[in-house]
């Protein structure tokens, strides 16, 4: 059997039946699967023709009745051939039609399934037509790994490294443990960093002005409508915090008094990233410990992870593709929500993006400085967000198709090398917490089997069931349900816009079709990396209500945006880019990011932030009253807010007042310790007037008979439900 194409003395007709191709299609490797001749050049979808390889003409010459159908002067004359892609444009105009009855309230959702099977079965004939296909996967590189390193900077880095681990004791860096971790990191990248002469290709100075600068100019004009939607109104979207807030400000604070933690143990337990982050980002900004700060500091990890979107979608289809996945994950609502709400939510995908980028270009370019890079991110999101420690498994399983599949021809042993390097550099940068993982197992796992496990929260269903039902929700999340979780998402409609969210229907078939042509590893680890990013998600078997959940899935987003521009790009190059074709391309490329925008626009400035301000409580308006009356007698000693079942967390108006670390709660049982202090004082107390069981009077009736010469006022707020009571006993 050839590498390419089987032996035509194999089969008894002298050609391969339909069940030999059905059979070969089983086989990972090309060399044991039957090609059938293509259509369409993919590289550019713009009509070139095909161009057989070499094997391609031996199989071409022991099959002569394949060899007409292949010619490119039959294919031009081919009536199935059109030049105008109506096949591809009215399967996406299809698609769009069923998305769009799947937004709230999705009372005809069952006519949107209709749409969606026609646009299928309409890709499925136009993919037959080669009309829609995706950008060409670049050639893997042939480069050997020279297999050199520098031993001493090695064993020194191993040395540095074991002195880090002892010291990183009493969950504290301190700086001779950082300088030792660091010193350790920095010489083993270097004993195995490769050292190669860069290529730079120089563009001609004669070019026309946008022939040498479009491009640039294209690529800061996208940045610069990702800036607004990423910044605008940060100082109110979302409008007011809550109490996993409460507990970052603590920790901040902590830091700021020098309690470098590396294991943030309050709230179940936090990986450490964003306390420094957030610490840095008040000083920066001059935005003290607030919940300004956390915002602030989100947002722009948020957008850090843009810059790696683009690449990566550079490396694997182009800069075309790179550029519609930066800015349809740029103005996306999912990824701009959760870089909002001010907790660590963001960390997920940006570490996710850098560590795919570096893996996947390394296995292409088989240069050993991309693992490098690739295990260093990997070890720094360990530091981040809990959900990111499914990522060695992404970066397993990336490994496993790559060997499995023909790419990885020559470099099998060598590539195994390449994971060890990966591994160890990530090991070393997860020393800190490691050595905490070692000293406190119990601590450091609680968050993971609080909703993997029953030792919180009771599992009285079967597990597999449970499993199943998550795994069911989460695929359901990108175009028809995100969850019930109103602290980071509109509640129950899709993850995604309608745009992305068609095409990134459209695109699991291309990419999956592509795969099923070419069998080329990358593609179908596009396709696992989703359900496999999605599972810190899909194991909340003891909370299974919290799946799906943006947050706990946002690594998900990276592969998602990415096939969404593959398939938008695919769609695009199927119209074509000269002259009317072009007219037409970009006008459809300016009609679908205007829809694009207008939704998300909406979504995230409208409807999430109304929906987040009804559900939160207004303890800004609390916070706005303690600063008046520490104004007006210059003192908050006096200050006390009376707790109410599911209530305000009564540390939040102190950190709008600028006391973060105070808690201002006086329990209605203990208001009598309140007589010491001299006057003046100040009482907020729940009120209700429409709902007498959410009223406080009790509390009321017991602060108007210790102090009887004090006012009581109502404080009305515009959102229902969030009135209430200040008593102020004046001096």
């Amino acid at each position: 059997m050839s590498n390419e194409n089987p032996n035509p003395n194999q089969y008894p007709l002298g050609e391969p039946s339909v069940l030999d191709y059905v059979k070969s299609l089983f086989h990972f490797r090309n060399g044991e699967r039957i090609r059938i001749p293509e259509f369409v050049e993919d590289e550019e979808h713009s009509g070139n023709g095909f161009q057989p390889s070499v094997t391609d003409r031996q199989w071409v010459e022991a099959q002569p009745e394949i060899v007409v159908a292949a010619e490119p002067e039959m294919l031009r004359s081919l009536p199935a051939r059109t030049v105008f892609p109506w096949r591809s444009l009215a399967a996406f105009f299809l698609a769009l039609l069923g998305q769009q009855l799947f937004e709230p309230p999705a009372g005809l959702a069952p006519i949107g399934y209709a749409f969606y099977i026609g646009a299928l079965g309409l890709l499925g004939w136009a993919i037959q037509r080669g009309e829609w296909t995706l950008p060409a996967l670049a050639e893997s590189s042939n480069a050997s790994d020279p297999l050199r390193y520098r031993p001493i900077q090695a064993i020194a880095s191993v040395l540095l490294i074991l002195f880090a681990f002892l010291y990183f004791n009493n969950n504290l860096f301190t700086i001779t443990n950082v300088l030792l971790w660091l010193a350790a990191i920095v010489l083993f990248i270097w004993a195995f960093w490769l050292q190669r002469p860069s290529a730079r290709q120089r563009t001609a100075n004669d070019q026309p002005f946008l022939q040498r600068y479009g491009w640039t100019i294209l690529l800061v004009t996208a940045t610069a409508l990702i800036f607004f939607f990423r910044f605008y109104r940060t100082v109110d979207v979302p409008p007011e915090p809550f109490s996993d807030h409460a507990e970052k400000i603590l920790d901040v604070y902590d830091v700021s008094q020098g309690q470098t933690h590396i294991f943030f143990i309050r709230n179940t337990g936090r990986e450490a990233f964003q306390m420094y982050w957030t610490l840095l980002i008040s000083w920066i900004f001059g935005t003290g410990l607030s919940f300004l700060s956390l915002k602030l500091g989100t947002a722009i990890l948020g957008f850090l992870t843009l810059p790696f979107v683009y690449l990566l979608g550079k490396e694997i289809g182009g800069r075309r593709v790179g550029l519609f996945a930066f800015l349809m994950t740029g103005i996306g609502y999912w990824p701009n929500v959760i870089s909002r709400v001010g907790l660590r939510f963001p960390l997920y995908p940006l570490f996710v993006a850098p560590t795919l980028l570096y893996l996947i270009r390394g296995l292409r370019t088989r240069n050993r400085n991309d693992f490098l890079l690739s295990g260093l991110f990997l070890g720094l999101g360990l530091h981040g967000y809990s959900p990111f420690r499914i990522v060695p498994l992404v970066v397993i399983a990336a490994f496993v198709l790559y060997w499995l599949h023909d790419q990885s021809k020559g470099v099998r042993n060598i590539s195994a090398v390449w994971l060890l390097l990966l591994t160890w550099v990530s090991l070393f940068v997860f020393t800190p917490l490691l050595r905490y993982w070692i000293d406190n197992p119990a601590q450091f796992s609680f968050r993971a089997m609080s909703r993997l496990s029953g030792v919180e929260n009771p599992i009285t269903q079967p597990i597999w069931k449970i499993f199943i039902s998550n795994v069911w929700r989460a695929f359901k999340m990108f175009n028809f349900d995100d969850g019930e979780i109103w602290v980071h998402s509109v509640t129950h409609r899709p993850a995604l816009d309608v745009i992305t969210a068609a095409l990134f229907v459209i695109g699991i078939v291309l990419v999956l079709v592509r795969y099923i042509r070419k069998r080329h590893w990358l593609d179908l680890f596009l396709l696992v990396s989703i359900p496999i990013l999605l599972m810190p998600s899909i194991l909340s078997l003891a909370y299974p209500a919290e799946n799906p959940a943006l947050n706990r899935a946002g690594g998900a987003y990276i592969p998602v945006f990415l096939i969404g521009a593959m398939a938008l790009d695919g769609l695009v190059s199927a119209i074509g880019w000269e002259r009317r074709q072009a007219l037409l391309s970009y006008g459809l490329l300016g009609i679908l990011l205007l829809m694009s925008v207008r939704q998300n626009y909406d979504l995230v400035f409208h409807k999430y932030y109304d929906s987040f301000r009804a559900g939160s409580w207004n303890t800004s308006d609390m916070g706005k009253v303690i600063q008046d009356f520490q104004k007006k007698y210059g003192r908050t000693d006096t200050i006390w807010v009376v707790p109410f079942p599911y209530w305000v967390d009564t540390r939040l108006p102190a950190v709008w007042a600028g006391i973060p670390n105070r808690d201002l709660a006086m329990w209605p049982e203990n208001l009598t310790d309140t007589l010491p202090f001299p006057e003046p004082k100040l009482f907020i107390v729940k009120a209700n007037i429409a709902d007498p069981s959410a009223n406080d009077q009790e509390s009321l009736d017991v602060l108007k008979i210790m102090y009887p010469n004090g006012q009581l006022r109502l404080f009305k707020s515009d959102v229902p439900g969030h009135d209430f009571w200040i008593f102020t006993v004046p001096p």
